[in-house]
Order: C-alpha cells, then sequence, then structure tokens
C-alpha cells in the first residue's frame, strides 16, 4: 500500500540543507510552507547543522528515537546506497529519491540504480523515483518535493514521469484553472509506476480524475488490465510522449525509458478506456472537463449555438469523437418553435441565430437540457453585434449548476469574449 507516501505521521529529508540554492533545503521549506510541519514532525538530516529552517537537525535516520513515516532522500548518488541502508535499518518503509545520476545516466547508472532497488528489496521498502521532484498531496498537506510551490485543492491526481514537465502543471493550476489532489513525479520507476498508482487512486476518495504524462509503461499487458477496471469507476487521462523515432531517443535520454510502438500504445489505451490526449492542451481540457462536470449516461450530445458554421464543426468533432447527436423529441422542438425565429433551426444542432440575445440563448439551452434523450450539451457562441455576452454566460452558468448532464462551453473568440470566458471557468 502507498498511504505513506501520501499520508504519512512524520518525514525525514535525508540531504536536508541550509543553503537556499540547494534542493534539500527547498524540500524542508516546502514541508513547513504547505502546513505540514504544522501537524507532523519533520526531520532534517544532515550530519553538518544542528538545525535547518529552525528544526532541529540530525546527523543520520539512526539518531532519531521517534518513528518515521517516509523518508525523502536528496543527496549524491554515490551517498544513496548507503542512506538506505540507514532507511532500512530505521525501519522507514517508504523513501522518494529524489537524487538523479540512475538508470537515465547510462550503464553505470543503471547498476547503481539496480543495487539501491536490492537494498529496498531486501528491507521491504517501496520507493518512488529516482531522478524525480518529490510527491504531494493537497489534502494531507503534504508537499515533499521541490516543487515551486504547492498547488490548490481539487479532485485531479497527476502523475508524470517528467518532473519538470510536473512544474509547469503545477504553475498554471496556480491561475486558478486546476485543483490537484496528488501530484507524483514519479521519475525512473525503479520501483512505484504508473500500475502502482492507478491501483491506489481508483479507491482513493479525493481523485476523482486520474491523470498521467506518460514515457514508457514496462508491463503493458498489465496497465491494460488495471485501467481497464479503474477506468470503470474513474476516468483516466494520459499523454504519451515519444510517438516519433525521435522522441523515442529522447525518452531513452530522459529517464531510461523504453518509449514503444505508437501502434501498441494506441490500442493499449483503447482497450484500457485511457482517454488519450495528445498536447498538454488538451490534457488539460479533458482534465478541467472531468473535474468539473458529471459523467455523460450515454454518447448522445446536444448542441445549441448562434451560429451555423461552429454548429457543423461541432457536428463533425463530435462524430468523430465516436459520439452522436441526439435526436430531440418533438415536443421539445416544437417548443424551441414556439419562440425562435422562423430562420432558426430548432433540430440538433440547435441554431438560435446570430441576433441572439441572452434570453433567446438560455431558453434554448433550458429546452434542450430536459430532452431525455440528452447526455450531454455543448453550447457554443460567437460574438455578434447582438450578442450578450456576459449575461448568456451567466445563465449558462447557472444553468449548468441545475443540469444533471455535463454542460461544455465553446466561446469562440477572445478579445470580446474574454467576459464570459472568465465566467463560465
Amino acid at each position: 500500500m502507498l498511504e505513506a507516501f501520501f499520508s504519512p505521521q512524520s518525514v525525514a529529508v535525508i540531504g536536508a540543507s541550509r543553503d537556499p540554492d540547494k534542493l534539500g533545503y527547498a524540500v524542508v521549506k516546502n514541508l513547513i510552507d504547505s502546513g505540514y510541519s504544522a501537524k507532523y514532525p519533520v526531520y532534517p538530516i544532515n550530519p553538518k547543522a544542528d538545525e535547518i529552517l529552525d528544526i532541529k537537525a540530525y546527523p543520520s535516520v539512526l539518531e532519531v528515537q521517534e518513528d518515521i513515516e517516509l523518508a525523502v532522500v536528496v543527496i549524491p548518488y554515490r551517498f544513496v546506497p548507503a542512506a538506505m541502508k540507514e532507511i532500512g535499518e530505521k525501519g522507514i518503509k517508504s523513501a522518494v529519491i529524489i537524487t538523479a545520476g540512475f538508470r537515465e545516466a547510462g550503464q553505470e547508472g543503471l547498476e547503481r540504480e539496480m543495487e539501491v532497488l536490492q537494498i529496498a528489496k531486501d528491507h521491504n521498502i517501496r520507493v518512488i523515483g529516482p531522478n524525480c521532484l518529490g510527491v504531494i498531496d493537497t489534502f494531507s498537506p503534504l508537499n515533499a518535493s521541490f516543487a515551486a510551490a504547492t498547488p490548490p485543492q481539487g479532485g485531479i491526481s497527476f502523475m508524470s514521469q517528467s518532473g519538470a514537465l510536473g512544474t509547469a502543471v503545477l504553475d498554471w493550476s496556480l491561475a486558478g484553472m486546476l485543483g490537484f489532489s496528488k501530484f507524483v513525479s514519479l521519475g525512473n520507476k525503479a520501483d512505484v509506476s504508473e500500475i502502482d498508482l492507478l491501483q491506489a487512486w481508483a479507491e482513493d476518495p479525493e481523485s476523482k480524475v486520474l491523470v498521467a504524462y506518460i514515457e514508457g509503461v514496462p508491463d503493458g499487458q498489465e496497465f491494460v488490465r488495471v485501467a481497464r477496471e479503474v477506468s470503470k469507476k474513474k476516468p483516466i487521462v494520459a499523454v504519451k510522449s515519444g510517438v516519433t523515432q525521435a522522441g523515442s531517443r529522447a525518452v531513452s535520454s530522459h529517464t531510461g525509458s523504453l518509449a514503444g510502438s505508437e501502434q501498441a500504445y494506441s490500442a493499449a489505451f483503447r482497450q484500457a478506456g485511457v482517454i488519450r490526449a495528445h498536447t498538454m492542451e488538451e490534457l488539460f481540457d479533458y482534465s478541467i472537463a472531468f473535474a468539473t462536470q458529471p459523467l455523460p449516461p450515454g454518447n448522445r450530445v446536444a448542441v445549441v449555438t448562434n451560429a451555423g458554421g461552429p454548429g457543423i464543426l461541432a457536428t463533425d468533432a463530435i462524430e468523430r469523437a465516436g459520439m452522436t447527436l441526439s435526436r430531440l423529441e418533438s415536443n421539445t422542438m416544437q417548443e424551441l418553435m414556439e419562440f425562435l425565429p422562423d430562420a432558426a433551426s430548432a433540430a440538433n444542432p440547435v441554431d438560435v441565430l446570430g441576433d441572439a440575445r441572452a434570453d433567446r440563448f438560455i431558453k434554448s439551452f433550458d429546452k434542450v437540457a430536459a430532452d431525455p434523450n440528452v447526455d450531454a450539451i455543448m453550447v457554443i457562441l460567437t460574438p455578434q453585434a447582438m450578442t450578450e455576452i456576459v449575461e448568456t454566460a451567466k445563465g449558462v452558468a447557472d444553468l449548468s449548476d441545475r443540469v444533471d448532464v455535463p454542460v461544455v462551453g465553446c466561446f469562440m473568440g477572445e478579445y470580446a469574449m474574454q467576459a464570459g470566458i472568465d465566467i463560465l471557468n
């Protein structure tokens, strides 16, 4: 089990530092700033320091009298094996190895990693890393990483083989777009992998959406088996890098992973029910949608728009995604025709025309949302002379809170639309 990585009752930082330019300083500071040290003990380990950031320091974990549940290792790679032996002697069962210089560094690094892994196995220690950023749990609250800041709370749990990409995502979350439950930088995945995290987060009530940046999966069959079961409970969204030959070579030098073929991963994701994003922007969009919207009961989508062209594009996108346009019931279309202009379309996609003010758009949305043949709704608004952007956005947001199906807003444009987009967000 992985509980000690996310809700440990105590943490030791091996390689804690008084130097603000060192990773060991950043990890201790994050444990303080996240609020963890106010609730649980933190033990900085540094034989040359009496205290670090006003917390008593120890020369070794073996000098700490109390039990320690999690060790964070931030020391040069040549000292990691000895530190792992002390971790084992102390009885610590979970370790995050931030240190780089292992598998990703070539054959010698691989041998070092195998030595560390064997020590961990001998002492029944679970390991995240090496060559990673660390772990975060916003509900504990725990920030055992050298990320720049702790993200806001939310329902997204994110695992990433790239620590730097993870920091970019976390920084993006600070703008208020994403809230996280957990973040894990997997690094080289010497022990704990995507499979372990999927199994753990499937049972975690705070993890609503499981998101992954994947460079390579060592056991594809087991990944498919586990992901297939987990995706029945919670949405899994993944972006896979290394899909070209050049990208595969870059993956190997980054974390020492074997990227595998593009066709194999596409097939595996389909079999497992993993929703694949092809860009980070798509990954963000999917994550936000699943974190803030209910799951649709089916694949029937209704479109409400004030422009015909975007409605057609949406129709194409819906079909390409394996969904279908809802067939609105005759009484729904009749109710729409009672107030829509003659030139408007009461069939799906519902085109309320470019001169529609907020009341016409919202009333149409309300009628469509009540139709039993609708499993999801897309609302598309373009900025035209008569468009009431803010009023329409407020109406869409209000109704979205009161319907049982997901509602996706597409307010096209930027300059004129920004106020409406901000309301929807």
